[in-house]
């Protein structure tokens, strides 16, 4: 029985540690995801820059 009341314990343990970080890691990838959208957006647009330029 002790071991059941570890993995009790050690669940409450860390549902109240990811309760106080906001969101886990989920909060880390959308700011992530939005710089790497612009990032793109600017490498694509000097692509078009580049393709439309005369040779």
């Amino acid at each position: 029985m002790t071991r059941g009341n570890q993995r009790e314990l050690a669940g409450q343990k860390n549902m109240k540690k990811e309760s106080n970080s906001g969101k886990g890691k989920r909060s880390l990838q959308l700011p992530r995801k939005q710089s790497d959208a612009e990032i793109m957006q600017q490498k694509q647009k000097k692509a078009n820059e580049k393709k439309e330029e005369p040779k």
